[in-house]
């Protein structure tokens, strides 16, 4: 699942535990630990999925969700609390987030639930994304075609999920760089196009399409 994360929480060893968790399972990570900058973050950037602490130095969490949904931001928000009253999770809820975590919670449940909540944005209800030939495992991030596995890089598996979540869709160079890279990682000028090519050699199936000057489409073949 190579999704734009944004990891909202001001304890610096419980977003380094969060972070490497979630790097580890394919997504890609921001961190930041104030609301303020939280908020701007999410105002101006585009993110899959944002965990968000509700207690926070400057600005709460729930100031952060409320200025977003007004703002017309949509992607997917967890909310975090060490509280768990049910008001709580009823006045997250009704703000807008789609998920709610009670701490201390295990970083297990904390990737399915980032993978559910994606699933259900996307529209799917389980776990395995196809196009053609290809079928794509979320759960044990594992990908076979016509049933026999095939080994991808990190960034190679990133691209195809990220292609398939949108099958159907052009999508720009730019928008894949920015879901494939953080903003402090360098990257080639030809980088999509070169990693494009080495996943079509893998798969051997003709469901990533070109559109030049546009983009790229996964499709089923």
């Amino acid at each position: 699942m190579n999704m734009r994360t944004l990891v909202v929480e001001d304890d610096v060893i419980t977003a380094q535990v969060m972070a490497s968790s979630l790097s580890a399972a394919g997504f890609v990570v921001e961190v930041c630990r104030q609301g303020e900058d939280a908020w701007f973050l999410g105002a101006t950037e585009d993110f899959d999925v944002v965990f968000l602490d509700l207690v926070l130095p400057q600005l709460d969490g729930l100031t952060v969700l409320r200025r977003w949904r007004k703002q017309g931001r949509d992607m997917a928000v967890i909310a975090m609390a060490a509280k768990d009253g049910w008001s709580t999770r009823v006045e997250t809820i009704n703000l807008g987030a789609d998920d709610f975590l009670t701490k201390p919670f295990q970083m297990e449940e904390m990737i399915a639930r980032a993978r559910a909540v994606l699933r259900r944005k996307h529209g799917y209800s389980a776990p395995h994304l196809t196009a053609g030939d290809v079928v794509l495992d979320t759960s044990t991030m594992r990908v076979a075609v016509e049933g026999r596995p095939i080994r991808l890089s990190g960034l190679e598996y990133r691209l195809l999920s990220y292609l398939l979540h949108h099958k159907g869709r052009v999508v720009p160079g730019t928008e894949l760089g920015d879901r494939l890279y953080r903003n402090d990682e360098p990257r080639e000028a030809n980088a999509i196009e070169a990693l494009i090519l080495r996943l079509r050699r893998k798969l051997g199936v003709k469901i990533i399409e070109t559109r030049r000057g546009l983009g790229y489409c996964a499709r089923d073949n």
